[in-house]
């Protein structure tokens, strides 16, 4: 299900313009998401606030970078039009894909690490720039008029050979995730080397070295690396190995959110259900009654006193931010879902109920199709009961986690 949810993103997400080759800031804009570009308007209203920054400001933590990283991201999402939008990232218009990874990283960086210093963007912008020049000069470039076979097996030996890039599993090192270290270590996902690939693209056809359709082949296996062909020459086959401006950040802050969920199980392929589940991390099972709100609210207290995030088993804060991101995305309505789940867990009851409201809003009219969706959907409507159980109790709406929850060390990368 990828039909979009029709209201606004939440006032976080107004940002300056973080343009290539300058600093000037722009006026203060709503983004605009790809949704409002195909409904013709914003539709149902503001969004309930989200609530990650608020919570670490008011726990003590510094969060001026980690908020100027998010703004920096969504001014780029403002620029997904519709058509943009589901543009092949070998042509790369409307936003900015290298600076909103740099901006999804940033944002990381300054979450786990609390550093005075915020990740230089800027830096690593001009290092990619340089990177893609550099195939543009000296004896890389292929001769003139080479056909596109010639000109990608030239870039294809830039990249992967001279320059050395080769792909590794995010899941085995979270540093193939996020393009500063790519560029850094010269290893990363498939995700990572796409986007440099397509950035190198960009630069030929902004020199007007380019004069046939490039196409980027995205591989679906765990062992391939993404590579040029003549678009001309495409076969049916090829589509669905095309990667868009937008499915490139959705696939990036989806692989963060399952890399960092902070309930991981083996036994469900659903990260919303391993959460909803996890009764020993939360407060308790989902089948919930009256008589068990005593041991509720006393796991609510252990939650407050932050006893039982382990960052061996994810990072909420993380998975926090990629949840956020992708709401700002407006791409499927299940990341409200998701994003409940993180907040019942963090003791967020009544925006965790406004967002599961949102959820089912936004599903009206759709019926499960398998038995994982079934699960779903009954862990929703239980959880719902819950939520509305545990917020009859007095006291409960004015519960929040306490800073110590967000202050526990965390394992950098």
């Amino acid at each position: 299900m990828t039909s979009a949810v029709a209201w606004s993103p939440p006032s976080s997400a107004v940002g300056r313009c973080p343009c290539r080759g300058g600093r000037r800031p722009c006026s203060s804009v709503r983004p605009r998401a790809a949704a409002e570009e195909q409904d013709g308007g914003g539709g149902g209203g503001e969004a309930p606030r989200l609530v990650l920054h608020d919570s670490l400001d008011a726990a003590g933590v510094a969060t001026a970078h980690a908020r100027e990283a998010r703004e920096g991201f969504a001014e780029q999402v403002g620029r997904l039009t519709r058509l943009n939008a589901g543009t092949s990232i070998a042509i790369s218009r409307g936003a900015d894909l290298a600076r909103a990874a740099l901006c999804v990283a940033a944002e990381d960086d300054s979450l786990v690490s609390h550093s005075s210093v915020p990740l230089p963007v800027d830096a690593f912008i001009a290092r990619l720039d340089d990177l893609s020049t550099g195939f543009c000069a000296g004896g890389n470039f292929p001769p003139s008029h080479a056909p596109p076979e010639v000109f990608f097996d030239y870039l294809d030996r830039y990249l992967y050979v001279h320059k050395g890039f080769r792909r590794t599993n995010g899941i085995s090192d979270v540093r193939a995730m996020y393009l500063h270290s790519v560029l850094t270590c010269r290893s990363g996902s498939a995700l990572m080397l796409a986007l440099i690939y397509s950035e190198i693209l960009k630069t030929v056809r902004i020199y007007g070295l380019l004069d046939f359709d490039a196409e980027i082949f995205f591989p679906t296996d765990l062992d391939s690396l993404p590579r040029g062909y003549d678009k001309q020459k495409s076969k049916l086959g090829h589509q669905q190995h095309i990667m868009t401006s937008k499915s490139l950040l959705v696939e990036i802050l989806r692989t963060l959110k399952a890399t960092f969920w902070p309930f991981q199980s083996n036994q469900s392929s659903s990260l919303f259900l391993n959460a909803v589940t996890a009764n020993h991390h939360g407060p308790g099972a989902l089948n919930i009654s009256a008589v068990e709100m005593a041991a509720a609210k006393a796991a609510q207290h252990r939650l407050m006193r932050g006893v039982w995030t382990n960052v061996r088993f994810g990072d909420m804060r993380r998975a926090l931010a990629a949840c956020e991101r992708l709401i700002l995305l407006q791409h499927d309505p299940h990341e409200l879902r998701d994003y409940a789940a993180l907040l019942y867990h963090c003791g967020y009851y009544e925006e965790c109920l406004h967002y599961l409201s949102s959820y089912q809003t936004a599903m009206v009219g759709q019926s499960p199709s398998n038995r994982l969706e079934i699960l779903e959907d009954e862990a929703v409507n239980t959880l719902r009961a819950r939520i509305t159980l545990i917020l009859a109790e007095d006291g409960w709406s004015s519960c929040r986690p306490a800073a110590s929850y967000w202050t526990k060390n965390s394992e950098p990368w």
